[in-house]
C-alpha cells in the first residue's frame, strides 16, 4: 500500500510497495531531518531542556526525545491502519481541485505570506495586551505553563486565530471555489465515518493509556462545564484554523504544485508545524535555545501535521481529521484540565 501519484491529468497507476515511497526525494530527506533533529537534540540539551513544562518536568532530553519518536511510531501506524481502511476507495483527484499551477503557485504564496504576517500580529496584539503571543495553540496547551492564562487571553486567542486563519481565508476562496474544491465536503459519507470512528477510538486509547490525561482527576462539575468549554475554545482557536487554513486550501495546491501525495503530506506537516511557533514554551533567548525550540516544535507538531494531511489526502475530507485526530482527542482530552484552571471551574 502506498499513496498513489498524482499529475495535472489525473492520478497515475500507483506503484505498489513501500519500496516506491521510501525511494521518494522528499520523504529521503524528511528522513534525515528527523534523524537530524535526534542528534541535535543530543548535542545542544545537555542535562535539561530550557522549556517551561509542568506536564513534563521530570523528563530528561534523552527521554524527551524518546517520547518524540514513540509518537512518530504511533503516527505511522495509524497512517498505515488508514491506508488499509481507504484501500478500496476511489480516490478524489484533489489536484484538479486546485487552479493551474501558475494561479496555484501564485495562492499558495500569498497563502504562505499572509500566514506569516498572520503569525506577526498575532505576536505583537498578545504582547501588546501583556499575554502571550498568539499561535496556533493556546498557552499552556499539552505541555502545561507556570504563568497563568486569563479567560480573557484564551478568548481573544481564539477569537483573532478564528478570524484571521479560518473566516478571513475561507471567505475569499468560497468565493472563487466550491465547497467540494476546497475539500468541504464528502465524497462518501460512509466510509468518512468508518474511517473517524475507528481512528478516533485508536487515538483515544492511546492518549488515555499512554499519556494518561489529568482530565480523569477532574469532579463531575468540572467535567460538565469543563469539556464542552474545551471543545469551543478549541474548535474555534485551533481546529477550524487549521482545518481551513491549510487542510482546506493549501492542501490541494500543494498537490497540484508537486503531484506528489508523500511530498504534500510533508509539507501539511512543516506548516502545522510553523503555525506553532509562538507555542508558550519555546525559548529564543539564545542560539542554542533558538535551536531546540525548533527542534522540539517539529518533534512534536510535524508528526501530527503529516497525519492530518493523510487523512485529508485519503479522503477528499478536510473534516476527516477534524473529527478524528483533534477536536476530540488530543484537545478535548487532554486540555480539559487545563481549560479549567483558566476559568476557575470548581
Amino acid at each position: 500500500m502506498t499513496l498513489s501519484r498524482m499529475t495535472d491529468h489525473g492520478p497515475r497507476p500507483p506503484r505498489r510497495g513501500p519500496a516506491a515511497l521510501i525511494r521518494n526525494r522528499s520523504v529521503q530527506l524528511a528522513a534525515a531531518g528527523w534523524l537530524g533533529c535526534n542528534m541535535v537534540v543530543l548535542a545542544v540539551a545537555g542535562d535539561e531542556l530550557p522549556f517551561d513544562w509542568p506536564a513534563a518536568a521530570t523528563q530528561t532530553p534523552a527521554g524527551r526525545l524518546m517520547d518524540a519518536n514513540l509518537a512518530l511510531a504511533e503516527v505511522l501506524l495509524l497512517t498505515m491502519l488508514t491506508l488499509w481502511l481507504t484501500r478500496k476507495r476511489t480516490l478524489p483527484n484533489q489536484a484538479d481541485r486546485a487552479p493551474e499551477r501558475s494561479a496555484a503557485a501564485r495562492e499558495t504564496l500569498l497563502l504562505l505570506l499572509y500566514g506569516a504576517g498572520a503569525l506577526g500580529l498575532g505576536f505583537l496584539l498578545g504582547r501588546l495586551a501583556g499575554w502571550h503571543p498568539f499561535g496556533l495553540h493556546l498557552a499552556g496547551s499539552i505541555y502545561g505553563t507556570h504563568e497563568h492564562v486569563s479567560p480573557a487571553e484564551s478568548i481573544a486567542w481564539a477569537a483573532y486565530n478564528l478570524l484571521v486563519y479560518a473566516v478571513i481565508p475561507l471567505l475569499f476562496f468560497r468565493r472563487r471555489y466550491s465547497a467540494e474544491a476546497l475539500n468541504l465536503r464528502s465524497s462518501d459519507r460512509r466510509a468518512d465515518t468508518v474511517l473517524i470512528g475507528v481512528i478516533l477510538l485508536a487515538e483515544s486509547l492511546v492518549q488515555i493509556t499512554v499519556l494518561a490525561p489529568r482530565t480523569s482527576e477532574l469532579t463531575p462539575g468540572q467535567l460538565l462545564l469543563g469539556l464542552p468549554l474545551t471543545f469551543m475554545l478549541y474548535f474555534a482557536g485551533a481546529v477550524l484554523p487549521a482545518m481551513i487554513f491549510i487542510y482546506a486550501i493549501l492542501v490541494p495546491r500543494f498537490l497540484r504544485l508537486t503531484g506528489s501525495p508523500a511530498t504534500t503530506v510533508i509539507l501539511g506537516g512543516l506548516t502545522y508545524t510553523a503555525l506553532h511557533i509562538w507555542d508558550a514554551w519555546t525559548v529564543f533567548t539564545s542560539p542554542g535555545n533558538t535551536v531546540l525550540s525548533v527542534v522540539f516544535l517539529l518533534l512534536t507538531y510535524f508528526a501530527p501535521g503529516m497525519f492530518k494531511t493523510v487523512l485529508t489526502v485519503r479522503t477528499g475530507n478536510a473534516w476527516v481529521h477534524v473529527w478524528g485526530y483533534h477536536a476530540l482527542a488530543p484537545h478535548t482530552l487532554i486540555d480539559a484540565p487545563h481549560v479549567v484552571h483558566v476559568f476557575h471551574i470548581k
